[in-house]
């Protein structure tokens, strides 16, 4: 019985890999649940995978917990298919799809075959991890926020981020050299008032007169 040793890829964070031994008897299911736990997810998420061209052109599917009309369309189920019924080449690649409702891409490329198993080992084999997995943020739960090892505030301090200075500063500082006081500032807002009131007042007088006028 052969071995086969994959290399796992996220298609968008490549830095993250890794590598697992299964044996060429074992299904696609054993290989998706092998590939989870060495990164942690849920493997209990619809996901696929692929037959894949050498540029990653996805063909034949096979499925885990696929919608209805997949099953209905007759699709591979990952439980029933094991894995050297579908490796035609010593590089076999499968595009992956982890979690249909928020995916994540995987490359799948079959590096080594090992002709021998290993007694002492349990099989599938987790031979090498590189790289922590992205986190994933569950969509159902929209009010958790993700908290940093060392939270600062997010709120927008507006007044701060423009480097804002009150207008009437320098007035101020001003005054305050030729030695203005409180008092003196009340009595130039009163008499400012009182100028406007008699303002008021002609306009007042001077719309009456013209009103009679018009009458007259």
């Amino acid at each position: 019985m052969a071995i086969y040793r994959f290399r796992i890829s996220f298609e968008d964070f490549d830095e993250v890999v890794r590598e697992i031994d299964i044996k060429s008897t074992q299904t696609f299911e054993d290989l998706h649940k092998a590939v989870h736990r060495s990164t942690g997810y849920s493997a209990e998420k619809s996901s696929s995978f692929f037959v894949s061209t050498d540029n990653w052109i996805k063909g034949d599917e096979i499925a885990y917990l696929p919608v209805q009309r997949k099953i209905d369309r007759g699709v591979a189920l990952m439980e029933n298919s094991k894995l050297n019924k579908f490796i035609e080449d010593p590089h076999q690649k499968f595009y992956y799809i982890y979690n249909f409702d928020r995916p994540f891409d995987f490359h799948v490329e079959l590096i080594k075959i090992i002709l021998e198993t290993d007694p002492n080992i349990e099989y599938p084999f987790l031979v090498k991890s590189t790289g922590e997995a992205p986190k994933i943020i569950d969509k159902n739960n929209t009010g958790a926020i993700a908290v940093s090892a060392n939270p600062v505030s997010t709120e927008f301090d507006f007044l701060n981020e423009m480097d804002f200075v009150p207008e009437d500063t320098e007035e101020l500082e001003a005054m305050g050299g030729r030695g203005i006081n409180a008092e003196e500032k009340a009595d130039d807002d009163t008499d400012e008032e009182a100028d406007d009131s008699d303002e008021f007042s002609e306009n007042d007088n001077y719309e009456d007169e013209e009103y009679k006028e018009e009458d007259y």
